[in-house]
């Protein structure tokens, strides 16, 4: 490639990413531009964007409001859909997208995205510092990783669909127990829930009003009927979730009950609650020169249970009986 060549090259890309940041509605200036192509290894002085902008003007439909400094944006009528372009920014966030939601997102939905995955991949090649970002971030779960089970993918995208269009869904849906017959179910789907490596549906059936969960790879098959979903009154799954239920209940009888919650342990541990509180409402009091009390209202789950077994013989003494009692495995 001759230097003519490779200049008007490097021009060509250059008016392409200066493009790719206007908007419609809102001004961009040039000193923000500027700082944009910097970021995106475009070293070139403001006055050179200027003039590139008013050359783009005679061929493109952006307007300057002509202001000191500049502002410039696309005209409400321009065809700005039809840019292919992805900015490094904008690529990072569709990466952590496919890598961190695709499991909750319709598969129709994920197949329509995935060209834009593609473009956020390629974008992303010729940046080195920002495409090491996607490489430098993590999310590690709390607890034991396990790899996710299985989920049929034609029955997960009917139960999406469902919950994407409000409509009941038809399913055979087998319990967790070995011995479990698979069973029929009415459901109308309310809300899905990731919580750890599986996925919840949260539904009512149709029989029966009272919220309930379904794993989502115990799942056999699923079909959307005509028929709309059923709402709960004044059902808000962030509720929901604040109240425990998805916790699990210790009792599988009765509701998931609020309690006071106490536990005393060392001051080392206790600096712990100081950092990650239980509730908004937590308490922590100094029992004598090495003791200390946590106090706070929560939900009484198998959760909650199983959290506080983690801590061993670090907790001197739980309140009330029936949590001890529960995380001892004492019967009653």
């Amino acid at each position: 490639m001759s230097s003519l060549e490779k200049e008007t090259s490097n021009s060509l890309y250059r008016q392409w990413q200066i493009l790719s940041q206007l908007t419609i509605g809102k001004w961009t200036g040039t000193r923000e531009l500027h700082a944009t192509l910097l970021r995106e290894g475009i070293e070139i002085s403001i006055r050179t964007i200027q003039r590139d902008l008013n050359q783009l003007s005679q061929r493109f439909p952006i307007e300057s409001n002509k202001t000191i400094p500049q502002g410039w944006r696309w005209r409400a009528d321009a065809p700005i859909q039809s840019l292919p372009h992805m900015t490094s920014s904008q690529a990072v966030t569709f990466m952590m997208v496919e890598e961190h939601l695709k499991h909750l997102l319709p598969p129709s939905l994920i197949e329509e995205m995935n060209p834009w995955f593609d473009l956020a991949r390629r974008s992303l090649s010729n940046h080195n510092n920002v495409r090491q970002w996607v490489n430098r971030v993590r999310i590690v779960p709390a607890t034991q990783p396990l790899i996710p089970p299985t989920v049929d993918r034609a029955a997960q995208q009917a139960i999406y669909e469902g919950l994407l269009q409000d409509k009941q869904l038809e399913c055979v849906y087998r319990a967790r127990s070995l011995q479990a017959e698979e069973r029929s179910y009415t459901l109308n789907p309310l809300a899905l829930v990731q919580k750890g490596a599986i996925i919840y549906l949260v539904c009512t059936r149709h029989d029966k009003s009272d919220v309930q969960t379904f794993a989502l790879h115990r799942f056999k098959s699923a079909q959307v009927l005509e028929q709309r979903a059923l709402h709960p009154v004044n059902f808000d799954i962030d509720a929901y979730i604040e109240s425990g239920a998805l916790g699990f209940r210790v009792d599988f009888n009765r509701p998931t009950d609020l309690i006071d919650l106490k536990l005393v342990m060392h001051e080392a541990d206790a600096q712990y609650f100081t950092e990650s509180q239980l509730s908004h409402e937590q308490r922590i009091e100094q029992l004598n020169h090495d003791l200390y009390q946590v106090s706070a209202r929560v939900p009484f789950t198998s959760q909650l249970v199983w959290w506080l077994r983690s801590f061993g013989k670090k907790l001197i003494r739980i309140e009330p009986v029936e949590v001890f009692n529960a995380v001892y495995e004492i019967e009653h």
